[in-house]
């Protein structure tokens, strides 16, 4: 059959099973949404920016396990997706983002809106291409999408000159693909599996370490199979949250700089930490020299590049989480480790008091504000099955300790590269491909600015998601660390003055919208609570709208900190609950 290009990029997404694109039209990608006019079976949702774009592309893909596609034009278009692409290869998501390029003939000569698109994005991809001949754009699209979906997954940018959208051509779209010296890891291998299997056993304090790896590979039902079995505790990464219930007994919850008590203490105890499909990195290990001192390291990754990287493994095992853990499964014994269990719950017990008396309640009892944890604890009751995305900062480490999750794939947030103004875009694309369930969207109001344009796409596409600001006037997470390393000087965080404010019966401060009204601006709903009993209402008035977003402005305790804390140098075992008061 004769395909002109910019058809075999249409024909690629048919053949590919894609039903959804996200995407912003300019002059090089004409033909493609010329084709696109005519394409009733590809959903094309236009956003207001590319980079959100790409993370509503992102988070259409982490929700259903698809790959995501956005499609963008040349120059700042292509410029614009930077951001999304880096959040994306970090988290490895597999995406991939047709960008349109000028015609041949005029690259290199400075043509309107050209740039080195290949150039640009290489580092922040899993791999690239520019579509130099008409004859191999077929190829490299289906390239490009085996690329993105398999191995370790990831953004693949297929660059492709106007010109080359223009000219036909008789072609099939190719099914196989054959890429010298691309290969999956599936199996692990048989001496290392047997290795870990007896590590494992022997342990008397053994832990596992729950990475995004486990969502990404789809692998969180066998895992949680191998928890049931042998009774072994464990800890997540940010990414790992999900793999196993976070009300599961054995789950301890999260690790690293803001992790939670039990789980710290668990890994700085431990005597054998079995990692799976996680980074090591620097925001879960902290001082490295501390890090598990009394633990043998096992590591399963997809990626061999990952293992070893950041500590010392004992037991590498390169593979396919899901394949490496059905391996497993049988050989594991079940074995009770009473004096073990006994200490776990012994911290937890002690976390509770401590939560309760030293960090999360203080200036509760005197505060005219809502406290973080009342907020995500009261959403979540209401919306207990919701998928959850987060921007970055304070309001992402509240959700990640306060939130109940049941199931993978329910907390989406920009783990590695930690990008503000991803969480909004992101709750798009989550309601996008899972129309059967609510999403809630949780943001700072630093962050939630960064990407507010897209209240636009939401009521467009008539999409309930629930935006739920956690506004304390900062850009919290780095005034935190302002209060905590550099005696409370608030340079360029303080966004607005929301007590002056107070005081002058203002119910927006200088420098920050009113975000009620802006809201009403867009066609979306809006409410501003302040205490509890409002919030509940708010709720519930979102719980009864079907089909247009909400935020509900939550005014939280200006200075709230995130707890516990491991402060830079420090081992996961030297937490901190408050900030300290100098001696006068």
């Amino acid at each position: 059959m004769v395909f002109k290009g910019a058809e075999m990029v249409i024909e690629s997404l048919r053949k590919e099973k894609v039903d959804t694109i996200f995407a912003y039209p300019g002059g090089a990608v004409i033909p493609i949404f010329d084709v696109l006019f005519d394409a009733d079976d590809i959903n094309v949702v236009l956003t207001r920016h590319e980079q959100a774009a790409v993370h509503a592309a992102d988070a259409y893909a982490r929700t259903t396990g698809k790959t995501g596609v956005c499609i963008v034009t040349s120059g700042p278009g292509a410029t614009n997706t930077v951001t999304g692409l880096a959040t994306a290869n970090f988290d490895s998501v597999p995406l991939v983002c047709i960008s349109g390029q000028v015609p041949r003939n005029m690259i290199g000569n400075d043509a309107f809106q050209e740039a080195d698109t290949v150039g640009i994005t290489r580092p922040v991809t899993k791999h690239n291409y520019i579509v130099t001949k008409r004859e191999n754009l077929g190829k490299t699209l289906r390239e490009a999408f085996h690329i993105a979906s398999t191995g370790r997954p990831g953004p693949v940018v297929v660059d492709i000159p106007k010109d080359i959208l223009y000219q036909p051509l008789e072609e099939t779209y190719p099914e196989d693909v054959n890429l010298q010296g691309y290969t999956s890891p599936g199996k692990g291998h048989a001496g290392q599996l047997k290795r870990a299997v007896t590590a494992v056993n022997d342990a008397k304090k053994p832990l596992f370490f729950a990475g995004g790896g486990i969502n990404v590979g789809d692998s969180s039902k066998i895992f949680r199979n191998i928890i049931e079995k042998t009774g072994i505790p464990v800890v997540t990464s940010l990414m790992g949250i999900g793999a196993l219930e976070t009300k599961n007994p054995l789950n301890l919850g999260m690790i690293g700089m803001h992790g939670t008590y039990a789980a710290n203490l668990a890994v700085s105890e431990c005597d054998l930490l079995f990692g799976i499909g996680v980074r090591f990195d620097d925001r879960v290990t902290m001082n490295l020299e501390k890090f598990a001192p009394l633990a043998k390291i096992i590591h399963l990754d997809i990626d061999p590049s990952a293992i070893a990287r950041n500590v010392p493994v004992e037991i590498p095992i390169v593979g396919d989480a899901k394949i490496v853990l059905e391996e497993l499964y049988p050989l594991l014994d079940k074995k009770d480790r009473p004096a073990w269990h006994k200490t776990i719950k012994e911290w937890k017990d002690e976390a509770i008091c401590i939560n309760a008396y030293e960090g999360f309640n203080a200036k509760e009892d005197d505060s005219s504000y809502l406290m973080p944890y009342q907020v995500i604890s009261t959403v979540n009751r209401t919306f207990p099955d919701a998928i959850v995305t987060t921007e970055v900062g304070q309001n992402q480490m509240w959700t990640a300790l306060f939130w109940n999750f049941k199931e993978p794939r329910t907390l989406i947030t920009s783990g590695g590269l930690g990008t503000m103004g991803y969480g909004f875009p992101a709750a798009i694309g989550a309601a996008i491909a899972c129309k059967d369930r609510r999403v809630v969207a949780i943001a700072g109001d630093g962050s939630f600015q960064m990407n507010l344009q897209e209240l636009a796409t939401a009521v467009k596409c008539r999409l309930p998601i629930v935006i739920v600001i956690l506004n304390n006037g900062y850009l919290g997470m780095v005034r935190q660390w302002q209060q905590m390393f550099n005696g409370g000087r608030y340079s360029s965080t303080h966004l607005n003055d929301r007590i002056k404010a107070d005081k002058e019966d203002k119910v927006s401060p200088d420098g920050s919208p009113d975000f009620v009204k802006l809201a009403d601006a867009y066609g979306a709903e809006g409410c501003r609570v302040r205490s509890k009993s409002e919030l509940e209402d708010a709720l519930k008035k979102a719980a009864a709208l079907t089909d247009v977003p909400i935020i509900i402005d939550c005014l939280i305790e200006p200075e709230a900190n995130v707890w516990p804390m491991v402060s830079p140098g420090a081992g996961l075992d030297e937490m901190v609950f408050c900030i300290e008061k100098e001696e006068e």
